[in-house]
């Protein structure tokens, strides 16, 4: 496939070429899809079309920054094209890239209504796909149970076609909801089918972006050993790929592999990185660095990382990761009071779409023919959106839709 594209006569930056690129060869090919995918962002005035090629291939290789700008770009230009199953399909590379990131008001909303297109629009496998996604969201929010009936859903679907991508972040969700909860011994066998050729799981581009949540499950499990191979199959792609998850993941798995002599001038390594567009791995570094502190015995020089772990977390709404980190400030010798619900627990899905919306100033009528819902349906949400925020009028939705920092 790679050969083929190449030969074809084609500019180096054809949206469709760079797509081919990024999916048949997410490794071998990363370095020039990311350096032409870098060029073509600094340039203005792509369609709709282009915008959401270049996010899916910004996706493969693992720039989940990329792709987010890319595809939210393409989905207003859908919209107003009122392309229907495109536009499904871009809200569901945009709720990945966001649930990548750690952006969950975007990945929330972006899922929902993806799936409510996929099935509007026919499109089963792309249905199957975003229930995986959801369950990863819900994953990240500690939301066990609905990880349960997303995932179950889901492969109902991807196991009778052999779907790889539905059940790899289907096995993906059930990891990170036993990471979450603690369970590393779990979530360390869930994890390490999606680094196995022969399992059903298994995904060529996405197992080079779970590494960081593999090893933290196995240094916690006491399983180190089990990930050496892959680690060595990780830093080989390393060589050959640039790619922004890949390395800030295997960043943080250094760190927890390092023995005690190494592992302080490691974690300072990872989080010198410049991880400004990539809130949730730089938080998770912080924890795993406040947690080495006071094993210790540096409980006073822990506190800080753990602090601030805490407050990205809770920024985030990725609540297990920020009661882990409550955890180990209470053992460090400080107190932490409890996340406090913001918009993300309060609101469904939709409603927090409309609410973002509302606050961006758009009226119910612009909402409405953006989520081709009518004006009046549109207000109905609002009316019982504004009394579970705790507010009286629009005016007031940026304030408690912003979350605290």
């Amino acid at each position: 496939m790679v050969a083929v594209a190449e030969g074809l006569a084609l500019d180096e930056h054809d949206p469709w070429l760079l797509a081919i690129l990024a999916y048949a060869a997410p490794v071998e090919r990363g370095a020039v899809v990311i350096e032409r995918l870098g060029r073509l962002a600094s340039s203005q005035g792509h369609d709709a079309r282009t915008d959401r090629l270049l996010g899916t291939g910004a996706l493969m290789v693992g720039s989940f920054d990329l792709a987010r700008r890319f595809s939210g770009a393409a989905v207003a230009g859908l919209r107003v094209q009122g392309r229907l199953g495109i536009l499904a399909r871009c809200l569901g590379a945009t709720a990945w890239s966001a649930a990548q990131l750690g952006d969950l008001s975007t990945a929330i909303p972006a899922a929902e209504e993806s799936c409510r297109l996929g099935r509007e629009t026919t499109q089963p496998y792309l249905h199957a796909l975003i229930r995986s996604i959801e369950a990863v969201i819900a994953a990240l929010r500690g939301e066990v149970q609905r990880v349960g009936e997303l995932t179950a859903e889901a492969e109902r679907v991807g196991v009778a076609i052999a779907a790889r991508p539905v059940l790899a972040r289907a096995q993906l969700a059930r990891g990170l909801a036993a990471l979450g909860g603690g369970q590393f011994g779990e979530a360390y066998t869930h994890l390490r089918r999606l680094h196995d050729p022969v399992d059903p799981c298994y995904e060529l581009a996405l197992r080079c972006y779970v590494v960081a949540d593999l090893v933290d499950a196995a240094v916690h499990c006491g399983r180190a050993e089990g990930v050496e191979e892959i680690m060595r199959e990780m830093e080989d792609a390393a060589l050959r790929s640039p790619s922004p998850a890949l390395h800030a993941g295997l960043r943080f798995a250094r760190a927890l592999l390092a023995d005690d002599a190494e592992a302080e001038e490691l974690f300072g390594t990872a989080l010198r990185a410049d991880l400004t567009a990539w809130p949730f791995i730089r938080a998770r570094t912080q924890l795993a660095y406040g947690e080495w502190l006071r094993r210790q015995r540096r409980a006073a020089d822990s506190r800080a990382h753990l602090r601030a772990a805490r407050e990205t977390f809770d920024a985030l709404g990725t609540r297990p990761w920020g009661d882990r980190a409550r955890r180990e400030l209470r053992a460090s010798g400080e107190s932490s009071g409890h996340r406090s619900p913001d918009a993300r627990d309060r609101l469904t899905p939709q409603e927090l779409q409309i609410a973002q919306m509302a606050a961006e100033g758009l009226t119910n009528r612009e909402i409405g023919q953006k989520l081709y819902l009518s004006h009046r349906t549109v207000s109905s949400h609002l009316h019982r959106i504004f009394p579970k925020l705790g507010i009286t009028s629009r005016s007031a939705l940026g304030a408690v839709l912003r979350p605290a920092s």
